[in-house]
């Protein structure tokens, strides 16, 4: 994917809160209210919390996000590619940077909540690809039938 650039992004950007909201509403579609773990806008900002956008041009195609859990341990946030790129291999380019980084920042575990219905069998499919393996909740997740909790050790 020659000419994307990943940056880290600030969030004040419409294309992002666009893609947010396109996040955050398709939540909504698939999870009842108190199973979405989906964070707004306000709360990415929040300083444990990085966020990167992909681009290619002006063209907002995708974005992802670390949450630092612990000096060891971080949680894949906010992975999300727009409708327009999806099967364009935005999702696997934003999985391979947050890899490393967690890698490069020291991590030894990196782990994700995600969906349990079918409308999340892509997104558990990657993270199985890259080695992710379903575990218990982590951090201040509980059990719950609508998510499925997986971790990577680095």
């Amino acid at each position: 994917m020659i000419g994307l650039d990943i940056r880290v992004d600030d969030l004040t950007g419409p294309e992002v809160a666009r893609l947010i909201g396109e996040h955050l509403h398709s939540m909504t579609l698939h999870s009842p209210p108190e199973s979405i773990h989906a964070l707004d806008l306000e709360k990415l900002r929040k300083p444990e919390i990085t966020f990167w956008s992909v681009w290619e041009g002006n063209e907002l195609l995708g974005c992802g996000a670390l949450k630092e859990l612990d000096n060891q341990h971080a949680e894949v946030k906010s992975m999300k590619t727009s409708t327009a790129h999806l099967r364009k291999g935005v999702a696997k380019l934003m999985m391979e940077h947050l890899i490393h980084e967690a890698k490069r920042r020291g991590y030894v575990r990196l782990s994700l909540e995600t969906g349990s219905m079918a409308a999340f069998e892509p997104a558990k499919k990657l993270y199985e690809k890259y080695g992710f393996t379903y575990c218990a909740p982590f951090a201040d997740y509980i059990e719950d039938p609508n998510s499925v909790f997986m971790t990577k050790e680095l």
